[in-house]
């Protein structure tokens, strides 16, 4: 561990839980956030769109198989496909209208006018199993909202042996831009809250802290006030640090405790949710409502108006973009998710799916790169690493097919939270660089 790796501004309980000031971590970086953009923009619902192209895979594990064919019509919130794989997630119709078209690859609904969800008889999830809520929460699709798309039911399962202890809400938002989790904190206290104690019936966990970092004055005072009946919830403020909200930094800011080398969360008694998975789950378990629409940011020098928006799964990016009064002039690149760990699109008819955070279009000021030049050995990239890892010899793994060397030096570790990138003098691409080092492992080990 890196010297200085717990703050003395930090005290931790003989329970773990953070206690006074705020947490962090060891590396790290402190980007431009740009968060004014759309920080001060309420959640507003887009238009319900005329045509959707719901993908059959938006999570990490199996893809789903459709249900329907086309011609049939379906309702807003009808599962319109599933696997029978545990870690997968079914898929629901965000529209009502008609099948035009399944691809390999997608379900095309053209609507037939505007559509409401009906929810089902509210449920008293403290009446309910830890089995039920783990049904329902499959059931309505519900995967990770921060970007990772993991199927939340299969989080919320630990193997056996292993119990939660906490669950951890992650409120950082620490990816510059995006604000649509602030957003959600500040509107949608009580459910974020009503998520947090769903989950914890549903993992058997004690405990909850809702993490948020300290600039979100105003998300942490509406928390503060919604968890104020619940004394078993706690709101913790974090040090305003990116990635403060990956999973491992968020459990070693808010529990000093360290997922081991391979581990999970699971393995120190953590489940972490993003706040508007909670969010979701909630609806799941009380309402019946399946994930058929998410808020995102829309933000970025290159759009004309920033907003956040909470909007149907499956409705391209040049429609919410439209929507948002269209392009700037010169906006030249479009981001999904924020721009330290999301990808620049080829088409703006790249469509929405659960794990879309944000919309990002950046003018040619904002997206200016400087040319690659040669490593001088600085270590920058190092310091900067919060999984303690050496980007800088990937980078040389990756260029010279050194695979094995690249796992000896635990290159699966890497989260490619872009930090080693930001920092680099030399401009060098290592996340580009590890992520294709990575994709030649994986394809040696299927080819072997």
């Amino acid at each position: 561990m890196r010297k200085g790796a717990l703050r003395r501004d930090i005290c931790y309980s003989e329970k773990g839980v953070m206690s006074l000031k705020r947490g962090t971590f060891s590396g790290g970086i402190s980007p431009l956030y740009k968060k004014e953009l759309a920080r001060d923009k309420p959640l507003e619902v887009m238009r319900e769109p005329e045509r959707v192209s719901v993908p059959l895979k938006q999570h990490i594990g199996a893809p789903c198989t459709p249900l329907v064919s086309k011609g049939d019509d379906v309702t807003v919130g009808q599962k319109i496909a599933e696997s029978e794989h545990f870690v997968s997630s079914p898929v629901h119709a965000s529209i009502s209208g008609r099948v035009a078209e399944i691809t390999g690859a997608s379900v095309v609904i053209e609507g037939t006018g505007r559509s409401a969800f009906s929810s089902a008889v509210p449920r008293n999830f403290e009446a309910l199993s830890a089995e039920e809520i783990r049904a329902a929460v499959r059931e309505a699709g519900i995967v990770g909202l921060g970007g990772a798309a993991f199927p939340t039911h299969v989080k919320m399962t630990p193997p056996r042996g292993n119990t939660f202890e906490y669950v951890l809400l992650n409120g950082a938002e620490c990816e510059p831009y995006l604000t649509i989790d602030e957003r959600i904190m500040i509107e949608k206290a009580d459910r974020v809250v009503a998520g947090a104690r769903v989950l914890m019936k549903g993992v058997g966990a004690p405990k909850a802290v809702i993490g948020v970092e300290e600039d979100k004055e105003a998300a942490l005072l509406s928390l503060r006030k919604a968890v104020s009946v619940f004394p078993e919830i706690s709101v913790a403020p974090l040090a305003v640090k990116y990635p403060q909200g990956g999973e491992k930094m968020l459990i070693k800011s808010l529990l000093g405790r360290e997922v081991p080398v391979g581990g999970l969360p699971v393995d120190v008694g953590a489940l972490v949710v993003n706040v508007g998975t909670a969010v979701a789950a909630a609806d799941a378990v009380t309402e019946g409502r399946p994930l058929y629409e998410r808020g995102i940011t829309v933000t970025g020098g290159g759009v004309k108006e920033p907003k956040n928006l909470v909007v149907r799964i499956g409705v391209s990016f040049a429609e919410v973009l439209d929507y948002c009064g269209g392009l700037a002039p010169d906006a030249v690149r479009v981001i999904a998710g924020g721009p330290l760990m999301g990808r620049a699109v080829v088409s703006l008819d790249e469509v929405v799916v659960k794990g879309t955070s944000g919309i990002l279009a950046l003018t040619a000021e904002e997206a200016k790169s400087a040319e690659e030049r040669v490593c001088i050995r600085c270590g920058r990239c190092v310091d900067a690493c919060p999984m303690f890892l050496t980007p800088n010899a990937f980078a040389v793994c990756s260029r010279n097919a050194l695979l094995d060397e690249a796992l000896g030096l635990d290159i699966r570790s890497c989260i490619e939270c872009g930090c080693c990138d930001y920092v680099c003098p030399s401009r060098i691409p290592l996340v580009h660089l590890i992520r294709r080092c990575k994709a030649e492992i994986e394809a040696r080990k299927l080819a072997e």
